[in-house]
């Protein structure tokens, strides 16, 4: 029996109102796996979805591999400098090309030898002169669309798709002053099978009201109260952002509550005394502060786990200050203080979804992004819910 009813997606409508008369969405859509099926088809097969930074392959034949919707695929430095992203699967007798990152001039499958080039055009298929009607050219690797935004590299199935950097507008003047398409970022680490729900660590990520609440005296300098909305959402959006204040000025996320690493350069007093944290749904969480900014991508495994890649961003003066790898150590141990304490209010939050007690309760001012995801979230519920 569906949990896919008209009466849930009209339960939703009580999650979008004003945060002081919104509920929160339904408990069994964090827990429900026929629930993320119908996510992978109406988000994760149809948004654009972050999948790393193009710095991570600066020169021709350069690629890495990722999973993107449960799907590997391929994401390469084309000749002519291009970024290309496509399936990994060989179009032959469905194997995995590669799974690790490199550089090459060309992709071969190690069952038959199909290989493929930068841009996932056939190359050569071994003994296929016998095999009637067979055309190179009628089976590439499955190319998806690809755009970069600020120096990330984003993917969508539907090579249609409209163009996503006008959808995130309205964040950029928060991030003009970073440059961060030329920042430097230092190599990204991945937490598998953290056991929630994606959209738990999103709403985790975007939420002032818990800030110096959970993690009380390490971002007492960036207290729940200084959360502020600039930006209401509106339906051409992809990004849901808020600001939060400090009590002084270059804040760091560690254990001085003061930034370690250099501050970039051209950031105003009023930047230098505030963090902004945004979501692009359905994959990115990102953050800025004056000596970082900090990304989460995050790749929903079934209802209840996620993988998790982390990075950090800083400005290109960075490593070379002499104590760089001392004051990274530093600043990510500041890190890691918040990911064990979300880590655990997280875990906590998902087992809470699956009790019998769980019900839709209430938001703080502090948690006015939260109904912003869920205006998100209920327009593309809407648009592709299944007809009865």
């Amino acid at each position: 029996m569906t949990i896919l009813t008209d009466d849930l997606l009209s339960s939703f409508d009580a999650s979008v109102t004003d945060f002081a008369t919104a509920i929160t969405m339904p408990p069994v859509i964090y827990t429900s796996e026929e629930f993320l099926e119908f996510e992978r088809d109406a988000l994760f097969a149809r948004e654009w979805l972050c999948v790393g930074r193009a710095s991570r392959i600066p020169e021709i034949g350069d690629y890495f591999t990722t999973t993107v919707n449960g799907d590997p695929i391929i994401v390469a430095r084309a000749k002519d400098g291009s970024v290309r992203a496509f399936s990994s699967i060989c179009q032959h007798r469905g194997m995995q090309v590669v799974d690790d990152s490199g550089n090459c001039t060309k992709f071969t499958c190690p069952y038959h030898l199909w290989s493929y080039d930068l841009t996932g055009r056939l190359l050569g298929a071994p003994a296929m002169e016998r095999t009637e009607g067979f055309d190179k050219k009628d089976y590439p690797l499955p190319a998806m669309a690809i755009e970069l935004w600020q120096g990330f590299v984003f993917v969508n199935s539907d090579l249609n798709a409209a163009p996503l950097g006008p959808t995130l507008a309205t964040y950029e003047p928060y991030l003009k002053n970073y440059d961060l398409e030329n920042a430097f970022s230092v190599d990204t680490f991945t937490l598998t099978d953290l056991p929630w729900n994606w959209k738990v660590m999103f709403e985790n990520f975007n939420d002032g009201y818990h800030a110096n609440k959970l993690h009380t005296i390490i971002q007492d300098f960036c207290p729940s109260e200084l959360s502020a909305f600039p930006v209401e959402w509106t339906p051409s959006s992809n990004v849901i952002f808020r600001t939060n204040g400090y009590t002084h000025i270059d804040g760091g996320f560690n254990a001085t509550t003061k930034a370690l690493m250099p501050i970039f350069p051209n950031l105003t007093e009023e930047e230098r005394t505030r963090s902004t944290f945004a979501l692009m749904p359905p994959t990115l969480c990102f953050g800025t502060a004056p000596d970082q900014a900090f990304f989460f991508i995050v790749r929903p495994k079934t209802a209840g786990t996620i993988d998790v890649e982390i990075g950090y961003l800083f400005h290109p003066s960075a490593p070379e200050h002499p104590m760089f790898d001392h004051l990274f150590r530093m600043s990510d141990a500041g890190v890691q203080v918040f990911v064990v304490q979300d880590q655990d209010a997280t875990a906590k939050v998902q087992r809470g979804m699956k009790s019998r007690h769980a019900r839709r309760g209430r938001y703080s001012w502090q948690e006015a992004s939260h109904v912003q995801f869920n205006k998100w979230l209920l327009q593309r519920y809407r648009e592709h819910w299944p007809v009865k």
